[in-house]
This record gives structure tokens, C-alpha cells and sequence, in this order.
């Protein structure tokens, strides 16, 4: 099986839907990624990289939410109808 647009497509929607669906206080909390140990820094300081990969996950699942739900729905009616 040859890797295609179509299959990158399914593979980056897979990752986002990933994405979208952890839930901060049963895994991300765990880990120490959840929203009371991302910390505020002040004007001019660099956030750590954990600190910008928490608000990049927070970013994702604020605003691919409406996007995601139609991608999906896409997704699922063309491989209902050309299998």
C-alpha cells in the first residue's frame, strides 16, 4: 500500500482527533501537564517547552473543535460511499 495524499489526511486527522479527546484531569494531570502546573510568565520571559507544548494541546482543542467535528463527518461519508 502506497502512502497517498488521502492516507496522510486520515493519519493527521487520527492525531488531531487524539488531540481533542484528552481530558486534563484523568491523563494530562498525571503527568504534570494539567492546567494548574502551566504557569504564567511575565512580559519578556521564554516559557519552558513544556509550558508551550500544554498551550499548544490547549490551542488544538479550543479551536480545531467545529473544524475537527466537519473534517470527520467528510471523512466518514467518502468512505461510505467509495468504500
Amino acid at each position: 500500500m502506497a502512502i497517498t495524499l488521502w492516507n496522510l489526511f486520515e493519519a493527521s486527522l487520527l492525531c488531531l482527533n487524539a488531540v481533542c479527546i484528552l481530558n486534563e484531569d484523568r491523563f494530562l494531570s498525571k503527568i504534570g501537564w494539567g492546567s494548574k502546573s502551566a504557569s504564567v510568565h511575565g512580559f519578556g520571559e521564554n516559557p519552558s517547552t513544556k509550558a508551550q507544548l500544554f498551550n499548544l494541546l490547549h490551542s488544538i482543542r479550543t479551536v480545531a473543535r467545529v473544524p475537527l467535528i466537519l473534517l470527520n463527518i467528510i471523512t466518514i461519508l467518502i468512505k461510505l460511499i467509495l468504500g
